[in-house]
């Protein structure tokens, strides 16, 4: 009898955490991926073009400032103006000599988020780096390694994906929805591929949808999902061709994959390699997710697996919720 109860208790606990998990609201523009942006341009010789832009939650933030090199300074006061949620500074920098084996970065910009630095030399390939809260710093190298490009693009297509809830709650409804081996992993695909060819099409200029459309459509496909999620094992169209849904869908997540690719920016001249390993970074997050909710409703089967339909209904509501209020934010803001 305790043992009874003790699987009850285990697996009343696991379906309010999936629950929970689920329903959590998160950022209703979970989009806008919009890290410390940071350019350092070479003019000539001697000078050198600082740019950056800082997102800011209130009109009342102020700007910071990168950290130059150490034979670097400015010359003159920054410009600073006010961009959509950003403040954006600019100024010209002066350098007594080469740059090269020199720190920069952004250690009181990158407190809540990463940062995106970009060193452009003359005649010299664009080099990418990818600063975080425990590295603000990089090194400025002579000749940039190839897989710079591909880490730091993949790593904020990871932290995009993680981070941006209305993709994550459109995945997990559609797991739980189909929640099948190989109908899953068909279902994934669909909406890898269809995502996939609107972020290539919209980032590299043949195809375009208004941000707040693309929004709003993303809300919708939530809430489509936590409709067919809350009907139970009827045969849903999803239940029926959870493949031709994903894709359909897909097509206008990618819209909104290449949004926030387009707040961070692209490097010249590694369009492609920043574009496919973004997508490879977006793609290993979304199966971390994948992999965790199988798991956890493997182990709602396992301990109490009465528990596991009203599990998935109150997630059902829970997604429908959020992803209502996205829709009605989205559509009158």
């Amino acid at each position: 009898m305790i043992r009874g109860a003790a699987k009850g208790l285990a697996g009343l606990l696991l379906a309010a955490l999936l629950a929970v998990a689920l329903a959590w609201p998160g950022s209703p523009m979970a989009d806008e991926l919009r890290p410390v942006a940071i350019s350092f341009t070479q003019i000539d010789e001697s000078r050198w073009r600082l740019d950056w832009k800082q997102p800011v939650a209130s009109p009342a933030a102020r700007l910071a400032f990168p950290k130059l090199p150490d034979d670097c300074r400015m010359e003159g006061e920054p410009v600073v103006r006010t961009g959509a949620a950003a403040l954006i500074g600019g100024v010209e920098v002066h350098c007594d000599g080469p740059v090269t084996d020199e720190r920069i970065g952004a250690r009181d910009l990158v407190v809540t988020g990463d940062a995106l630095l970009r060193v452009i030399p003359l005649g010299r390939a664009v080099q990418t780096y990818r600063l975080t809260a425990s590295q603000p710093e990089a090194t400025i190298a002579g000749v940039p390694a190839t897989a710079q490009v591909w880490s730091s693009y993949f790593g904020l297509g990871v932290e995009h994906i993680l981070g941006g809830w209305d993709h994550l709650l459109f995945v997990i409804a559609l797991v739980l929805l189909v929640a099948k081996g190989w109908t899953v992993v068909k279902a994934a695909t669909a909406f890898t591929v269809a995502h996939s060819l609107t972020l290539a099409a919209v980032t590299l200029g043949y195809a375009g949808l208004p941000a707040r459309a693309v929004e709003a459509l993303i809300a919708l496909s939530i809430v489509f999902l936590a409709v067919e999620l809350a009907r139970g094992d009827r045969a849903t169209l999803t239940r029926r061709l959870p493949w031709a849904v994903a894709f359909a869908f897909g097509l206008f997540h990618g819209f909104g994959f290449a949004g926030a690719l387009r707040e961070i920016g692209l490097p010249e001249g590694e369009v492609p390699a920043a574009l496919v390993s973004f997508n490879l970074g977006v793609e290993a997050g979304q199966l971390l997710v994948i992999a965790a909710v199988l798991a956890l409703r493997r182990a709602v089967q396992r301990f109490s697996p009465q528990t596991e339909p009203h599990a998935v209904r109150l997630a059902a509501y829970g997604i429908g919720i959020t992803g209502s209020y996205w829709l009605f934010e989205r559509i009158i803001a």
